[in-house]
């Protein structure tokens, strides 16, 4: 019997680069908050690489880095909660830090935000991710 092997980084790139391809392509580039729902954080990935893909052009590597950047955030969780700070949901906003937008339960309202929130600040998922591991205790 064949052992299968682990993919590599960029296999995995390429294979979400592809997976964001297929979602823009069976959505016309654009899912709206109708198709959210507060899923796993497997559902909410996709609908985070397909908002970033359709809103920003964010594919490739700065999928891969939002991917790394929420999994360690919230674990793409839109129900996460940081008990040392009151950060909360997806992208981890800080209520201290900044207004709650209204819906903020719908997965879609929290990705948004948290796209416009890295673009605002970091210019990338890659530049968050940089800077959220570039010192510890890792935030951005």
């Amino acid at each position: 019997m064949r052992r299968r092997s682990r993919l590599t980084r960029d296999q995995k790139l390429v294979v979400s680069a592809v997976a964001a391809g297929l979602l823009l392509a069976a959505g016309h580039g654009h899912i709206g908050p109708a198709h959210a729902t507060a899923g796993s954080g497997s559902s909410n990935e996709q609908l985070a690489n397909s908002m970033a893909a359709s809103g920003y052009d964010w594919t490739g590597s700065q999928a891969t880095c939002l991917d790394d950047l929420w999994t360690e955030e919230s674990g793409f969780s839109a129900t996460a909660v940081n008990s040392s700070s009151g950060a909360t949901g997806i992208p981890q906003l800080l209520p201290g830090a900044h207004a709650l937008p209204a819906n903020w339960s719908d997965p879609a309202v929290q990705i948004r935000w948290g796209l416009a929130y890295i673009h605002d600040r970091y210019g990338s998922p890659c530049a968050a991710w940089a800077f959220e591991t570039s010192h510890v205790p890792n935030w951005y």
